[in-house]
C-alpha cells in the first residue's frame, strides 16, 4: 500500500502537516490589512486616462466584433486598470505579540516541513 504522493511516506504526517500549514497561513493572513492609495500613474487624478483604451476598444468591438484592434485595446485597457489597482495597494502587518507571530510562523513552516517529509519515501 502506498502512502501520500504514491511514496512510502505516512498519510498521517501529511494530513497533520497540511492542517498545521493551513492553520498557520490562515492566522498569518488574518493579521494583514490591505488598503489602497490614490491613483497616480502619470500624476494625480489620472484614472480617467487609463479608461480610454478600454472605452475605445469596446466601441470598436460594438462596431465590428471581429476587430483585432478592438480586442487588443480592450485587453490592454483591462490590464492597465488591473495593474493600476494592484500597484496602489498597501499591505500592512497588524501589530501582534511576538508569541502570536512565532506561533503563526512555526505552524506554517512546521506544517510545510511535515508535508514535504511525508512525500519523501522512508529509507
Amino acid at each position: 500500500m502506498k502512502g501520500a504522493g504514491g511514496t512510502q511516506g505516512g498519510v498521517g504526517p501529511f494530513f497533520l502537516g497540511l492542517l498545521m500549514a493551513v492553520g498557520g497561513a490562515y492566522l498569518l493572513t488574518n493579521q494583514v490589512s490591505v488598503s489602497s492609495g490614490f491613483w497616480g500613474w502619470f500624476g494625480p487624478h489620472t484614472f480617467g486616462l487609463t479608461l480610454l483604451p478600454l472605452v475605445f476598444g469596446i466601441g470598436l468591438l460594438f462596431f465590428d466584433g471581429a476587430s483585432r484592434a478592438g480586442w487588443l485595446l480592450t485587453a490592454a485597457g483591462a490590464v492597465i486598470i488591473l495593474l493600476g489597482v494592484l500597484m496602489n495597494l498597501r499591505i500592512y502587518f497588524e501589530p501582534t505579540s511576538l508569541f502570536n507571530t512565532l506561533t503563526m510562523l512555526v505552524l506554517l513552516a512546521g506544517g510545510l516541513g511535515l508535508v514535504a517529509r511525508s512525500l519523501k519515501p522512508y529509507a
